[in-house]
């Protein structure tokens, strides 16, 4: 979210003519993130998001606008694409696929307590749900296959036991993927990125999940597990919190319960959580983008995770 594409106001009132949202009045970049170029937009039907995607290309973007729309219609409070004048919900802005969202109100929670994690955990499995019929399929970029084909990328850069630790990592985990427990781990449309600045609050009440930007189809306890390695974790030392946690896991169990198989591998699925944000961090880190306001995610954070989900049995599913 952080900006590499500016967008004037005067460009943006000439794009959003085919748009059913009258003038544009404001636009104003976000800082957070550092995947595509987003902006608080206002118009004089309201506020809105606008998003310019950096990376993906104009054929991925129908899985993550028509999700957002399919869970939208049933009742999931996330942002619905607005469509132009054509029906189309991406279209080009200063050469790059562009798509306008409602605004959700409220605001991030940062410092989550188990009534905030209860809320996530419920609405997660919900979430989940109303997915199951969606039919467009895509796999999760951030998955296996791309761990796989990135960590070559990295290891040039690491100390020796740093390097040790994420090859084995990568290896526990591809081993992990060829079991039948993986394999037999329910699955379907997740978000894969579900941190505290991607829900919005107002009070108790969560009011809306948003960023859907690297979603795919993949285990929902993977889902479930990047989720709690945020949200139910002391930042500073990456442990996880048990009244978080187990507020979550309940919730989200009430709604959905869990499998067998899902039981076994819920410590596997929280290492690989861990690990693919580790990964990506360090890939980032590395491998920097130029971006007016980028603010680059520190790779530490997500390796101390990691290292505290191999060493330690984290509270039972049921």
């Amino acid at each position: 979210m952080a900006v590499f594409t500016p967008v004037s106001l005067e460009q943006l009132s000439d794009w959003l003519k085919h748009f059913p949202l009258g003038t544009a009045t404001s636009i104003k970049g976000i800082s957070s993130g550092i995947e595509n170029s987003n902006f608080f937009i206002g118009t004089e039907r309201g506020e809105y998001v606008l998003t310019l995607f950096e990376k993906l290309h104009i054929e991925q973007l129908p899985f993550y606008l028509e999700l957002m729309r399919h869970l939208a219609e049933r009742g999931i409070p996330v942002p619905a694409p607005v469509a132009n004048d054509k029906g189309a919900i991406v279209s080009l802005l200063n050469d790059k696929p562009a798509a306008i969202v409602s605004k959700l109100e409220g605001q991030s929670q940062l410092d989550p307590q188990p009534v905030h994690c209860a809320a996530l955990g419920d609405m997660l499995a919900r979430m989940h749900l109303a997915a199951k019929d969606f039919k467009i399929l895509q796999p999760n970029l951030r998955g296996l296959a791309w761990w796989l084909e990135t960590t070559p990328t990295v290891l040039p850069f690491l100390p020796a036991e740093l390097g040790r630790l994420l090859a084995d990592e990568v290896q526990y985990q591809k081993d992990f993927a060829a079991t039948a427990d993986y394999r037999a781990l329910p699955r379907g449309p997740v978000h894969a990125d579900l941190f505290r600045n991607n829900a919005m609050f107002v009070g108790e009440r969560l009011s809306g999940i948003f960023d859907f930007y690297f979603a795919g189809c993949d285990t929902w306890l993977f889902d479930l597990a990047v989720t709690v390695n945020d949200w139910c974790v002391d930042l500073d030392t990456g442990v996880l919190d048990l009244a978080r946690t187990e507020a979550m896991l309940a919730a989200y169990r009430a709604v959905r319960p869990f499998s067998e198989a899902e039981r076994i591998a819920w410590q596997p699925m929280l290492r690989a959580a861990a690990l693919r944000f580790w990964l990506s961090r360090l890939y980032d880190f590395y491998m920097p983008r130029a971006a007016e306001m980028l603010t680059p995610h520190d790779p530490t954070h997500f390796e101390r995770i990691l290292r505290l989900r191999i060493a330690e049995t984290p509270p039972a599913l049921s």
